[in-house]
């Protein structure tokens, strides 16, 4: 057991032993010795930590892959699959807010806690599969925030703008976390009131208050239709275009429940703060991601010309954007470059965002002994350098999109992260079972400090459902006259990648097949956390207008 926990026989209750394990068998205090190497500080506020959150979770995703969905399903596979993608997503969350909630120890990943509570060769493979995943969503989102802003046709190189973009998230995320922080809160403030903005504009246009006074409604769900019969036509069609949409949406979804656990370990008073955000996230994702789909759906047709052209030439910028059509067919003059800037701080933000998670994951795989302990070293303002330089270093192959075959290696490595995400959503509910056999095991399971509802039939849905995603994202290429080599390894070759990681480390360390569920270490650190915490309260707020910012933010 990588930390002892000794019963006291006198007084009936455990005593934490506190260690940490990092690497194989060398075990040392979380003071001393490697208090030397990891020393991350707890920079991040409550309001930073809120808009973390949700800002990471809106990207292009939202605001311009959605109209990639439209086009080949249809207004309501997008809705359904956005709502049941929604309901995954929570149980997600509240894994995650559980989990982390007890033990938000510094240098903490869902990686760690899933190496934690599984055994160390199923976290060495998550770790690796969250690392390259998070440093290609980077590279996606640069390359969308070049393309955004080509829209205004610059005449300048759009190689010159991905690095500029790149250039500002290295400054954000290595001087400070706090001044990652404080950017991405401002990023994502602005996002939310675009979303907010786009949403009541969607409603405007749905009773015809637009410049041409055309009254949308649910025109567009009668023609061209609701559904848009994929690969086959009639009920099966349907079924197969929401089923698309599904496993599509979670591309704007993917990794964001994540970004709270990976900020855990820098966040002020954890023990108040994660489970605040916890709980408002999903009722921001409701908000966003639901009613933004049902404003897309009904203000735009998925057979317009101008959405059909965009995504057929592979349009990731603003022009494959549904609500830049929104407004161009309404006729609002100059909203359109509104939108765009908007969407080009949603691209900048969740590249910010990502570059942040992977170094966090990187310093911390570092810290388990599953990467070289340079990825350890912090400047003085408590930011690990040499992790957000090796994330954003692999940011530079958002540069691929610059020549037409470098295009083709570009789209392997950016879809593959939605299929790795699955599999890590996966994992992360097998170590959400085996913490809560732990805890229980040990007597523990009713003294946790922040519970979430349904569990842990949530986490069984979890599984069941995402593991069908993840074995079917690649089924269209099986029908007649539709399998291409490529194609086959864009769905699947992630699946590879993540045994090949874990059956070398396997082998390599001959590790055990899984961690006693006697053995599973629930101890370690609690006791930091808990002499952390014990005085930490939250202040009344002194007015309503407080009352309503604590709840906002």
């Amino acid at each position: 057991m990588t930390a002892a926990s000794v019963k006291s026989a006198e007084e009936g209750r455990v005593e934490p032993v506190q260690s940490i394990q990092y690497g194989y068998g060398e075990s040392k205090t979380m003071e001393g010795e490697m208090e030397e190497q990891i020393h991350t500080k707890r920079g991040l506020s409550s309001r930073q930590l809120q808009l973390l959150a949700i800002g990471g979770c809106i990207g292009t995703g939202l605001f311009v892959g959605a109209g990639s969905v439209l086009s080949t399903v249809g207004p309501a596979p997008l809705l359904m699959s956005y709502i049941v993608m929604s309901s995954v997503v929570w149980f997600v969350m509240n894994m995650l807010g559980e989990m982390t909630t007890y033990l938000p120890v510094r240098g903490i990943s869902v990686p760690y806690l899933i190496g934690r509570f599984t055994e160390p060769t199923i976290g060495f493979a998550a770790g690796y599969n969250y690392w390259y995943s998070f440093a290609m969503l980077l590279a996606t989102e640069v390359t969308a925030a070049g393309l955004i802003i080509d829209y205004w046709n610059t005449g300048v190189n759009v190689g010159v703008w991905i690095a500029i973009v790149l250039v500002v998230i290295l400054a954000l995320n290595i001087i400070s976390v706090s001044w990652y922080g404080e950017s991405e809160f401002w990023f994502a403030t602005l996002k939310i009131l675009a979303i907010i903005g786009l949403i009541i504009l969607g409603v405007v246009l749905f009773f015809g208050g637009g410049p041409n006074h055309d009254r949308l409604g649910f025109r567009y769900w009668q023609d061209p239709g609701a559904f848009n019969p994929y690969l086959v036509p009639g009920n099966t069609g349907k079924f197969l275009g929401f089923w698309t949409a599904f496993i599509k949406s979670g591309f704007s979804f993917i990794f964001s429940p994540e970004l709270i656990t990976t900020a855990a370990g820098e966040v002020e008073a954890p023990r108040r703060n994660i489970p605040k955000a916890t709980k408002r996230f999903i009722y921001r994702v409701f908000a966003f991601y639901i009613l933004g789909s049902l404003v897309i759906g009904v203000t735009v047709a998925y057979n317009d010309p101008s959405l059909t052209a965009a995504v057929n030439s592979g349009g990731s910028g603003a022009g494959a954007s549904p609500f830049v059509v929104a407004i161009e067919n309404a006729g609002i003059g100059g909203l359109n470059h509104v939108v765009n800037a908007a969407i080009l701080i949603s691209a900048w933000s969740s590249g910010n965002a990502w570059c942040y998670a992977g170094s966090r994951t990187l310093y911390s795989l570092a810290g388990e002994g599953q990467a070289p302990k340079i990825f350890l070293k912090c400047n003085r303002n408590g930011v690990p350098y040499v992790a957000v330089l090796a994330t954003w270093l692999i940011g530079i192959l958002s540069f691929l999109n610059l020549s037409s075959s470098g295009e083709t290696v570009f789209y392997w490595f950016t879809n593959i992260t939605t299929v790795g995400g699955f599999i890590n959503w996966v994992l992360i509910g097998i170590a959400y079972l085996r913490f809560r056999k732990a805890m229980n095991f040990h007597g523990l399971l009713d003294t946790l400090p922040f519970k979430t509802p349904l569990q842990p039939y949530g986490t069984y849905y979890v599984i069941f459902i995402v593991s069908l995603l993840t074995l079917t994202n690649g089924y269209a290429v099986f029908f007649p006259g539709r399998f291409t080599a490529s194609d086959f390894l864009v769905s699947y070759i992630v699946i590879a990648i993540f045994l090949a990681l874990y059956t070398g480390h396997k082998i390599w360390y001959r590790t055990p097949w899984m961690t006693k569920v006697s053995e599973i270490d629930i101890f370690s650190g609690k006791e930091e956390i808990d002499r952390l915490c014990e005085n930490d309260f939250e202040r009344v707020p002194r007015n309503w207008l407080e009352r309503i910012w604590w709840w906002i933010a």
